[in-house]
This record gives C-alpha cells, structure tokens and sequence, in this order.
C-alpha cells in the first residue's frame, strides 16, 4: 500500500495517463473506432450534447463507423457536427443513419498523426515531470517546517522518483503500440 503523500501525486500521474488514453483514442489509426467520435459535442435542443447522446455508434468493421440517430431531426445537426470536428471523415446520410467511411490513410497522414501523438505522449511527459518536481519540493517545505525528517524526505523523494519512473515507462510503452497501429497498413 502506497503511503498517503505519494497517493495524492500518483492520483494526479494517473490523471495524466487516463487523458492521454482518451486523446490517443481520439486519433485516426486507419480503423475504425467510436472513440474517434468523442468531444464531438452536437447542436439541439438549443444546448451542445455529446454525440453519443444522440444515437447508437457502432463500427460492423475496420473500414466503416455507423450512426443512428435516435431522432429523425438530429441527423443533420448530427452531420453538421462532424463536419465542424475536421476529423477526416466524410458523413454520409441514409435515413436516420449516417455512415462515416474510414479512407485509408497515406504514409504522409500516417507520420503526421504519429508526430501528433508523439506531441501528447510529450505533453504528458511534462505533467508527470511537473508533478514530481512539485512533490519534492513540497516534502522538502514539510522538512524545513520540521513536518519531515530528512530519512522520511529522501524516504518519498525514491517512492516519488520511482513512481514517476514507471508512469513514463508506461507512456513509452503507449506511444510504441500506438505509433505501430498507427503505421500498420
């Protein structure tokens, strides 16, 4: 069991992992995924509501998302959506559903989504680094205040060391297996 001052940063390491879970989801990877649909907020009902709030996603294969709008009447607003996302995907409307083909990608699309999601592996990177420096530095306050003695500090100053350690192994082993999704052809 982690002790309670290492718990509150390896809460916030976690963070920063789960959002780079979510915006690697988010990126095209010549295959189909209803994650590449998320944040795409549609216009009703005069708010903005998560596109999955409005219709079933569903993908029958690795080429083809398809959505079906749950009211006859989101479905341009639905369309409209995408569009405004810029995601790469042209909708196309039959009935209440609407198909988003996947196109296959070219090498040249291929390595800027890469570069992109070597950019948010970077960026998260720099939150756990972030999040170890301001650590530290909190537990060498609580030694100056006497909270701490010097064995406790270097004590967490290791756990926080190491912990930050395997949460960037972690981001190497994510951005590895993405990199090679993405470049799969």
């Amino acid at each position: 069991m982690k002790d309670p001052e290492i718990l509150v940063y390896d809460e916030k390491m976690q963070k920063a992992l789960d959002s780079l879970h979510q915006s690697f989801g988010r990126l095209r990877s010549g295959k189909a995924s209803i994650n590449m649909l998320d944040g795409i907020k549609v216009s009703m009902y005069g708010d903005s509501i998560p596109i999955n709030q409005v219709a079933n996603i569903k993908t029958p294969d690795p080429k083809l998302i398809i959505i079906n709008a749950w009211d006859k009447e989101a479905v341009p607003a639905i369309i409209k959506a995408i569009q405004k996302a810029n995601i790469g995907l042209n909708p196309v409307q039959e009935g209440n559903n609407i198909k988003l083909p996947i196109p296959a990608l070219t090498e040249e699309i291929r390595l800027s989504i890469v570069k992109e999601a070597k950019k948010l592996a970077e960026e998260a990177r720099v939150i756990m680094r972030n999040v170890r420096r301001d650590a530290i530095n909190d537990f060498k306050k609580q030694k100056k205040d006497g909270d701490l003695s010097e064995d406790e500090e270097k004590r967490y100053e290791k756990e926080m060391q190491d912990l930050h350690d395997n949460f960037m192994k972690e981001i190497d082993n994510l951005i590895y297996f993405k990199e090679k999704q993405i470049m799969e052809v």
